[in-house]
């Protein structure tokens, strides 16, 4: 199953939405102009999303999971190579990088940016898609792309699939670059791809 350039666009429109109000949020709670850009969007099966993840982040990985659940339901994550997480931390929390593991202020500031990110972007499916969403309690995870990928397994007969956004934060003429991966089973993604052509529709008839 392959996202149509239609759908494409439209997810990234979406996408961006959740990110302007994760960037407006995240600007208000640290009293700093961030930017939060997504330059590109894809989907692969969850079994190449592994390799995919490898090709860009390399070693450990700081990796923020929240459950969703609804007519649209999965796992969705933001992942930080290490040294881009320390930077991020420095930015938003004014300080300087420390090298070494994250302390617990750091993984704090990492999980609340996670939870932000993922709730605006999940929000706006929500609210824009016209369906119900609900969220789990994010969790913080430091550890390799395959441990990530272990964490995030389920045992489910149902093909699943991956949606990965490039991100970039944009913090104090600083470029901070992550990705935001969500997880669907091909229910789920189906419905996404019908509620998407529905709320495309919806925007022409205005």
């Amino acid at each position: 199953m392959e996202l149509t350039q239609a759908h494409q666009e439209a997810l990234t429109e979406l996408i961006n939405i959740g990110y302007g109000r994760a960037a407006a949020a995240l600007s208000e709670l640290t009293g700093r102009r961030i930017k939060l850009e997504v330059p590109k969007v894809a989907v692969y099966p969850v079994d190449k999303i592994g390799t995919a993840l490898k090709e860009v982040l390399s070693g450990e990985v700081a990796s923020v999971h929240q459950v969703f659940s609804g007519p649209v339901s999965g796992t969705a994550l933001l992942l930080l190579d290490h040294d881009a997480a320390l930077l991020l931390n420095s930015l938003l929390l004014d300080s300087p990088v420390h090298p070494g593991r994250l302390r617990a202020p750091e993984r704090e500031a990492l999980t609340e940016v996670g939870n932000i990110v993922l709730n605006a972007c999940l929000g706006v499916f929500g609210n824009l898609l016209q369906v119900q969403v609900t969220f789990s309690v994010p969790r913080l995870n430091v550890e390799s792309i395959d441990g990530v990928m272990h964490s995030i397994s389920v045992r489910s007969q149902e093909v699943q699939y991956a949606l990965m956004v490039h991100t970039h934060f944009t913090v104090r003429d600083s470029d901070v670059r992550g990705y935001l991966v969500i997880i669907l089973g091909i229910t789920s993604f189906s419905r996404l791809l019908q509620e998407l052509e529905s709320w495309e529709k919806r925007q022409l008839t205005r």
